[in-house]
């Protein structure tokens, strides 16, 4: 794979996320305020009008935005999903597990402690930390 690209370095610049949008099913808004809001501690946010009328939710927390969008006919992603940068990942399993949410653990990915968990209506959701330079 390369590793070279083939965009001209100088006229434009990626600055980042904005947000990462999952999609949920018709009326599972309350679902997502009990995990993103209560379970996680993420804040939601109002959304603009024109926007509110199609559903779903927006939350943000520890610089991170996230916009449930409402799919009619919503299936869960089986492998895509957002990989969340989090401090003290192990306290984060706990709440999770108290919570009743399953967490997979899984330590693949070079240089990081993660897990796998889904949110309450099914996404998939990888949970990871920098391990400590030994």
């Amino acid at each position: 794979m390369s590793t070279e690209s083939t965009a001209p370095a100088a006229e434009y610049a990626l600055g980042g996320l904005h947000h990462v949008q999952l999609a949920v099913p018709p009326g599972s808004e309350d679902l997502c305020r009990r995990f993103w809001g209560d379970v996680l501690g993420m804040t939601e946010l109002e959304k603009p009008p024109v926007l509110a009328a199609r559903g779903g939710c927006w939350f943000r927390g520890g610089g991170l935005e996230v916009h449930l969008g409402v799919e009619q006919d919503f299936a869960p992603a089986r492998k895509a999903h957002p990989g969340i940068l989090v401090r003290s990942l192990r306290a984060l399993a706990e709440r999770l597990e108290e919570c009743g949410h399953e967490v997979t653990w899984d330590g693949e990915f070079p240089g990081h402690d993660r897990f796998y968990a889904h949110d309450n209506v099914g996404n998939r959701l990888e949970f990871m930390e920098p391990r400590a330079a030994s």
